[in-house]
Formats: C-alpha cells, structure tokens, sequence
C-alpha cells in the first residue's frame, strides 16, 4: 500500500451484550419485575376470560342450540353448517382485521410479542376456530394475547420504553397466560424458552420476570377456579388418568424405539399435508375454510357412523377428551383407535392449514390413542406406552425435545419415575427422525 492512500478505517466492535449479573442487581430491575407481576395477573385473567369464553361458546352451539331446536343430542347434520360458520368467520378475521388473525399453526408456535392492534383479530378467529370445533388447541392464541398485552402495558406506562422492555414484559404476558393453560409454570417456561431460542447470557434477564409472572399465572388459575366454580379441568390441562409404573424393562425399551419413529412420520406427514394446503387458504380464504370446515365435518360424522363413538372424538382440541379416552380405554377397540388417528389426523391437517388456534392438544391427543394402541403389543402395558407416544408426538410437532420430555413428563408424573427414561428415549427418536425426515424437504423448497 502507498503512503498517500489513507489506511482502511478498523471495523467498529460489536456492542456486546449487557451482563446479566448487572442486570438483575439493578435497582432498576425490581421495578421491571413489579411489572412483570402486574402483567402475569392481568394476561392471567384474561387467558381465564378467554378459556371460559371458548368452552361456553361450545356448550352453547353443541349442547343448547340442539337442545332448544327438540334434540335430546347433537344431530350430525349440526356440525357441518356450524364448522362451515367456523371458516367464514375465521375468513373474516384474518381478511377484514388487522394481524391476519395470527400466526398459521402449520408453522409451529410462534413466541414473539403480538401487536396490540392485532389482538381484537387474533382473539376472533381463534375463537370461531376452538370454539366451534375446529382441531386446534388455545395455546397459540394465549401466547398471542399475553405477548400483546404486556407489550401494551409497557405502551401505556411509557411510549418511549426501549423496544427491549417491551419485549421482556411481554414474553412474561406469555409465560403467565401458557403457565394458566398448564397449570405449571415449569412446562411454560420450557416451552417457550425453548421456542424462542434465546441465549444463555440473556435467557436469565427473561426467565426470571417471566418465572415470576407464570407462578403468578397458576396461583390465579387457582384462585379463579375457587372463587368462581369453574371446573379448571374444563378449561386447563392437567394429569391424566394412568396407572403407576414402577421401572421398565427390556421389552418397554425394545418397543420405545420404533413407536417413537412412528409416532414422528405420523406427525411430519401431518404438517407436511398442512403445508401444502396453506397457499390455498392463503389465496382464497373466504372460499377455502368454510369448505375446510365441511370436509372437518365430513370426517366427524363418518366416525360417528362407523363407529359407536360420538363425533366429538373428530373434532376440538381434544384437550377434554383426552382424559376419557385413556380412562375408557377397555371400551375402544383397535379398530375404533385407528381410525380416530386417521380421521382426527386429516381433520388436524386441514385444521393446521388455515384455521387459528394452537397444535399442541391435538397432537397430544392423537398420541394418547396411538399409545392405547401400542398398549397391545407383547410386553408393553399402557401407561409408557402413552407417555412415549405424548413425548414423541410434541418433539415431533414442535421440533422441541425438551418441552417433549418436560410435558410428557408432567402429564405423567403421578406414575411414577420409571417412565422418564422410556420418554427420554422415545423424545431423542421422535426429534431426530422429524429433522431427519424435514431436511430433504426443506432443501427442495
């Protein structure tokens, strides 16, 4: 280089992260957990408000109105003008609000802060989605109003607030609305710490307001449970009805590997179906999910002509469901469980492609009769059986192997410790065959 060209200006330094020690002995700091507390009381109620508001309006559609038009149950021919109202009005939504009502299911959950402009849309559809029958759960939404609700408040208390703060208060709206729908703020914080990938030196400035918010968030499920007679079981998730099992064995291992691979291709061909279908909700959703709806119908009512099981095994959440199936297992054939995985599977698919509303619940559902089913196999009794197909079923879903293992684990916990281990196999299996089987599929795209 000559001496009269000037020397090339040193890169600036990457600014390097704040050091979270600092950070939590702030003083300042209290003030954002004092926040934090408030926002986990609010997102709190309102995920209760919504909760209620969802399974009334499914008593009210599927159990009143029949009622009032002279049926003693729910005709078939009722779900398919309903599920058809269902697509119009989540049309509406994401056509005619702001937001396009949230985040597609197909792609997972989404963790990140809704806009408080979006909440009005984003509440609409999931609400004509869930609560008239569509196959999705409320998680996703919850996650989206408690995200904007803290985001908001932090608006309200100061419009020049650094975009971080925002961020912060609101994933602690999340933490305590998901904590609501769990019960635990345990399974909260792993699945959304999980889904939103934050690193290790800033994971404990958002874990710790939002711990504190989700604990805030089960301490209310339970104060608003009491005080106003609402059932929780009929509107958050809790411990299944299984029995004890106290150590595995060879066989129990021996099985947990090809079912947990099952249990993952069962779950990719899903959402790979869901994916497909999306452009054509996306191009034409006024047209596309009331006849979505139909079709969702459609598989509900086939079910409950080819079998003795009522068409609500097809479609919701399966969130309430659940419970019945495995404690009425002896009354399912294997032929009524395998076609409650088929039906129930194609009418998630479509679900996913379009509708609002979580995939967690239904896969979880759709796991649980898999697991009945492997319940017959040589050697292996029901309760691992289950507990592999649930952890398999979110590592797959979710492509989160810790929140397969927490959840599954939770849901379980009451058997006992000897499961843990086969859950751990089967989550390892059932996340490496989904990226497996994703990565060629992603290459092409």
């Amino acid at each position: 280089m000559s001496a009269s060209q000037p020397a090339p200006e040193a890169a600036p330094e990457p600014e390097s992260e704040p050091d979270p020690i600092e950070v939590l002995t702030d003083r300042r700091f209290v003030g954002v957990l004092v926040l934090a507390a408030i926002v986990g009381v609010v997102a709190s109620v309102i995920a209760w408000g919504f909760l209620v508001l969802v399974h009334e309006v499914q008593h009210w559609v599927f159990a009143d109105i029949p009622d009032v038009l002279g049926y003693d149950h729910t005709p078939l021919w009722f779900y398919l003008p309903v599920l058809a109202l269902a697509g119009v009005v989540t049309a509406l939504a994401i056509t005619r609000l702001p937001g396009r009502g949230g985040h597609v299911p197909a792609h997972g959950l989404d963790p990140e802060p809704t806009h408080p402009g979006a909440l009005p849309g984003v509440a609409l559809a999931a609400l004509a989605s869930i609560g008239l029958g569509i196959v999705l759960g409320p998680e996703a939404p919850l996650i989206a109003i408690g995200g904007g609700l803290g985001y908001l408040a932090v608006r309200l208390l100061r419009r020049d607030a650094p975009d971080e703060l925002g961020t912060l208060i609101a994933s602690s709206g999340t933490f305590a609305a998901v904590s609501f729908l769990f019960g635990s703020p345990l399974v909260a914080a792993v699945i959304l710490i999980e889904a939103s990938g934050v690193g290790p030196r800033r994971m404990p400035v958002v874990l710790i307001p939002g711990l504190l918010a989700a604990g805030i968030g089960s301490l209310v499920s339970i104060g608003l449970g009491s005080w106003t007679g609402v059932d929780r079981a009929d509107i958050s998730f809790d411990q299944l009805p299984l029995p004890e099992f106290a150590r595995p064995d060879f066989a129990d291992f021996l099985w947990t590997v090809p079912l947990a691979a099952a249990v993952a291709i069962g779950a990719i061909a899903i959402f790979e179906l869901a994916r497909r279908a999306e452009p054509l909700t996306a191009r034409r959703p006024l047209l596309v999910l009331p006849a979505f709806g139909l079709f969702i119908a459609a598989l509900a009512i086939a079910f409950a002509g080819a079998t003795d099981k009522g068409a609500d095994q097809i479609l919701f959440s399966g969130q309430e469901q659940i419970g019945p199936l495995i404690s009425g297992a002896e009354d399912w054939s294997l032929g009524a469980l395998a076609l409650v995985i088929v039906l129930k599977g194609l009418a998630y698919s479509v679900s996913l492609a379009g509708f609002r509303g979580g995939p967690v619940f239904p896969a979880l559902f759709i796991g649980a009769a898999a697991g009945l089913m492997a319940a017959q196999l040589p050697g292996f009794e029901a309760t691992p059986a289950v507990a592999v197909c649930l952890g398999a079923a979110i590592a797959a879903v979710l492509r989160l192997p810790l929140s397969g293992v927490v959840l599954a684990t939770v849901l379980t916990a009451h058997t006992g410790l000897g499961v843990t281990p086969l859950i751990i196999v089967g989550v390892v299996v059932a996340y490496l065959v989904s990226i497996r089987l994703k990565r060629p599929a992603a290459a092409a795209a």
